[in-house]
C-alpha cells in the first residue's frame, strides 16, 4: 500500500525556482507512483507585494535586490533557464522582461482550488509569467490563463472584477510567514518537514522517502516485549 503525504506547497507565481521546485516534485511523484500518494495544497507568498501597476524591469529589479551586477543577474538567468529546460519547461526571460506583483493570480489559485483545478493553474500562470513573459495583473491574460487550466471564463472574470479571496490571499500569507517561511519554494509535508528550493527529482525522491519511511515506522504497531 503507498505512503500517503500531505504537502503544503507555498510559492509565487514569480518565482522562476517554484517552477523548477514545482516541475521536480511532479516527477519524483511520478518515479514513486505506488510507493508514495501526495495531496498537494498551493499557498501564496508574493515576492514583490509593493510592486506597482505594471512592474519593473526585471534585470533591474532583481539587481538592487540582491545587490548583484548585472552580469550576475545574466549568469543566475542562464542557470535556472537551463535547470527548467530540464523539467520541461521554457523560460523565456531576458534582460527586458518585468517583474511584476501577483496578487491577483493567488486569488484565482484560491478559486481554483474549491474546484479541483489548483494545479492546472497553477501551472498556467507559471506558463504565463515565464514563458508567454505577460503581466499578471492583465485580467484579459488571467481569464485565458484560467480558461487553458479548464476553468470558466466568466467566473474569472467576476472574481477578478471582485475583491473575493482578497482575505483568504493576504491571510495564508500572514499564516505562512507566521510559521517562519520568509522565502519561497517551501515544501512542508505532513505538515512537519520541509523541503526548501527548487529541488531535483532525484533530491525530491531522497527527501521523500526518507520523510515517508519516518511516518511509517511511527504508524507502525509497537512490538511486544519478551
Amino acid at each position: 500500500m503507498s505512503q500517503k503525504l500531505k504537502i503544503d506547497f507555498v510559492s509565487d507565481i514569480a518565482c522562476p525556482w517554484c517552477v523548477i521546485g514545482l516541475g521536480g516534485l511532479e516527477k519524483a511523484l511520478d518515479s514513486l507512483e505506488g510507493e508514495i500518494e501526495a495531496d498537494i495544497t498551493f499557498h501564496p507568498f508574493e515576492l514583490n507585494p509593493d510592486m506597482p501597476a505594471g512592474g519593473e524591469n526585471g534585470l533591474e529589479h532583481i539587481a538592487a535586490k540582491y545587490g548583484l551586477s548585472p552580469d550576475q543577474v545574466r549568469e543566475n538567468r542562464a542557470r535556472i533557464r537551463d535547470r527548467a529546460a530540464a523539467i520541461g519547461f521554457t523560460m523565456n526571460t531576458s534582460d527586458t522582461s518585468r517583474a511584476y506583483n501577483t496578487f491577483d493570480g493567488h486569488r484565482l489559485i484560491a478559486w481554483a482550488g474549491e474546484k479541483g483545478r489548483q494545479l492546472e493553474m497553477k501551472r498556467q500562470l507559471f506558463t504565463l509569467y515565464f514563458t508567454d513573459q505577460q503581466d499578471p495583473g492583465d485580467r484579459d491574460a488571467l481569464v485565458a490563463a484560467a480558461e487553458a487550466a479548464g476553468l470558466d471564463g466568466a467566473e474569472a472574470r467576476e472574481v477578478l472584477a471582485s475583491d473575493r479571496y482578497a482575505d483568504q490571499v493576504r491571510a495564508e500569507e500572514a499564516l505562512w510567514r507566521r510559521r517562519g517561511i520568509n522565502s519561497v519554494p517551501a515544501i512542508v509535508v505532513d505538515d512537519r518537514y520541509l523541503i526548501s528550493g527548487g529541488q531535483s527529482p532525484e533530491e525530491f525522491v531522497r527527501q521523500l522517502r526518507g520523510i515517508s519511511a519516518k511516518l511509517r515506522d511511527e504508524q507502525a504497531p509497537a512490538t511486544a516485549g519478551t
